[in-house]
């Protein structure tokens, strides 16, 4: 970063990138429709993103055959990048931390964090509690209970339940997190040390420079917008499906595709209430009652359920998970072919949906955690976004996978969550299955409704601002009226993607999302190159500041010479 006379930090970007260019062919109308956003990337992502809703509609069969094939092809011949790509970043981002890099700050380096240690806390907390660990909680442990992923072990054994525990650990502990913290830190970095607009090109500015502003830049806008909406789509579509799912167990309503929209309509319409009416106090409220809401579930199922084998399985669990990381984080089943009937199938609809699910989650979550972040060094916020989500996952899977694999007979043959997870597939049922073993099952499930409901009510909202800060390239967002197209846009992706796969949504949604976030992987790839790039220049730079103070010091002293040292000899000064 250059240094200014007054010691501050001078700007390699244009601070002002939001703002469309002068006499650009859409800027006449991004002027007449009143909006502030670069006309661009937001014409194009939207145009693009209605075209999509438009096959869907009108060629339903033949757009899920391409992103079938598409799927397929990533799933068989690119699964191992993604396998190997998020372990590299995982063991990038410890060595960044470890390393002299640690000590520069997102931000100017007389910047200081906005949030104490523990409110920071709390919102990295609070971002640990979506609907992955609701949907999830129960459900992924039982799947691998039940269909072991390693093909020497057999289902429902103690075996089967201690592989079920590391695998869903892996999954959404550290390496989950792992994909939000690379553009975190590449945002925080790039936009708060350079002065950089507040999109995903100002992460490739050491390589592209003032190219960023320009095609080149705006397509690499476009891509992550458009991947931000389908992986908000994905979870959108998630949620609806257990939302429906409880609404089924709970009311005479039926869990089938019109009462998925149904649900989605209806928090797609809160959402942007939130949004015109600016409920900004409110909704702030009803994210902290969620939180609680959370953990008091969480809670609840500790102390109702076998409280002292869930303590000793909370540190026991944390043991072999951290024991296994390194086998699992490699472990791309090679042999498949020789050892499992359908071959290497297993990891494409795990792993590999996970993290391009995950990736395309990483602009939004990656802004989230840079403003929140501005001011503390890479070392605290490498640290902090990596252990503390990932610790409170521990904990959680810990309590609801191993109460649901005991309720359903570690060692036996398997109950009711296998009957409904596995064999009827019913994955969105698995929550509301598992809390009918406990006293006041009615009210616990229908709080579970509400979390997940209040969850995606609240993050849509954000979504929107995120969504639209990528467009406009400003903290500040643009008018009202772009968050709610963004709003809007959202809920009609994730119900087109529902429409898109009837009763088979969950395939549908894993199908879409691989095709979507191959890009993203690929960018989030370059980050690293981007952020070393970035990294040794600003060492260098600080480096040379520090050089020439030392020379002016010199210089200085050369001028205006010190007197030399007085000496005091038998009570009288004397000089030396």
């Amino acid at each position: 970063m250059a240094e200014t006379a007054n010691g501050g930090t001078e700007s390699r970007g244009d601070p002002n990138g939001a703002v469309p260019p002068r006499g650009g062919p859409l800027a006449g109308v991004v002027r007449k429709l009143g909006l502030q956003t670069d006309p661009y990337i937001f014409f194009i992502s939207a145009g693009l993103m209605v075209l999509f809703l438009v096959m869907v509609l009108l060629l339903p069969s033949q757009t899920n055959d391409v992103f079938t094939s598409g799927r397929d092809w990533i799933v068989t011949n690119l699964g191992w990048f993604f396998i190997l790509g998020v372990t590299a970043w995982l063991i990038f981002l410890a060595w960044v931390a470890l390393s002299r890099y640690g000590n520069l700050r997102l931000g100017g380096d007389d910047s200081r964090p906005a949030y104490g240690n523990l409110s920071w806390f709390a919102m990295l907390f609070a971002g640990g509690i979506g609907t992955v660990l609701m949907f999830w909680g129960v459900a992924e442990p039982i799947s691998h209970f039940a269909n072991p992923p390693m093909a020497d072990v057999q289902p429902h054994s103690v075996e089967a339940s201690k592989e079920a525990m590391n695998f869903s650990l892996y999954h959404l502990s550290l390496h989950t997190w792992t994909i939000f913290t690379l553009p975190g830190l590449a945002f925080g970095f790039f936009i708060y040390r350079y002065n950089l607009p507040l999109r995903v090109s100002s992460v490739f500015y050491p390589f592209l420079k003032e190219r960023i502003h320009g095609p080149i830049g705006r397509a690499i806008d476009i891509f992550a917008v458009l991947g931000t909406l389908f992986g908000l789509a994905v979870s959108l579509g998630l949620g609806t499906s257990q939302i429906a799912a409880g609404l089924e167990v709970l009311t005479p309503l039926e869990n089938g595709v019109g009462t998925r929209v149904l649900v989605i309509t209806v928090l797609t319409v809160v959402a942007v209430g939130s949004i015109v009416v600016g409920l900004d106090k409110g909704v702030k409220r009803l994210s902290n009652l969620n939180i609680l809401m959370a953990v008091g579930l969480m809670l609840f199922v500790l102390f109702f359920g076998e409280t002292v084998f869930l303590f000793r399985q909370i540190f026991e669990s944390t043991g072999r998970y951290l024991e296994s990381i390194v086998g699992l984080s490699l472990w791309n089943d090679s042999m498949a072919g020789y050892t499992k009937d359908g071959g290497w199938g297993w990891q494409g609809g795990w792993t590999v949906f996970y993290w391009a699910w995950t990736v395309t989650w990483a602009p939004f979550m990656g802004v989230f955690l840079a403003r929140i972040s501005k001011g503390r060094t890479i070392r605290q916020f490498v640290g902090g976004v990596l252990l503390a989500p990932s610790i409170f996952t521990v904990v959680w899977f810990a309590i609801f996978g191993w109460s649901a694999m005991r309720l359903d007979g570690i060692g036996g043959t398997g109950g009711d969550l296998t009957r409904e997870v596995v064999d009827e597939g019913q994955v969105p049922l698995a929550m509301f299955e598992f809390f009918s073993n406990f006293p006041a099952e009615t009210l616990i499930q229908g709080i579970a409704v509400v979390v997940v409901a209040l969850f995606f009510a609240t993050s849509s909202d954000s979504a929107s601002l995120v969504v639209d800060m990528l467009c406009s390239g400003d903290e500040s967002g643009g008018p009202v009226r772009q968050r709610v197209f963004w709003g809007v846009a959202e809920g009609s992706l994730a119900a087109s993607l529902i429409v898109l796969g009837g009763d088979q949504a969950l395939e549908a949604l894993q199908q879409v999302i691989t095709v979507v976030g191959l890009p993203i992987f690929i960018l989030a790839c370059l980050m690293v190159f981007c952020l070393i790039k970035g990294l040794r220049e600003e060492s260098h730079t600080l480096y040379a500041a520090q050089f020439r103070e030392m020379e002016r010091h010199a210089r200085k002293a050369e001028r205006d010479p010190e007197p030399p040292p007085e000496e005091v000899v038998g009570g009288a000064v004397q000089k030396s």
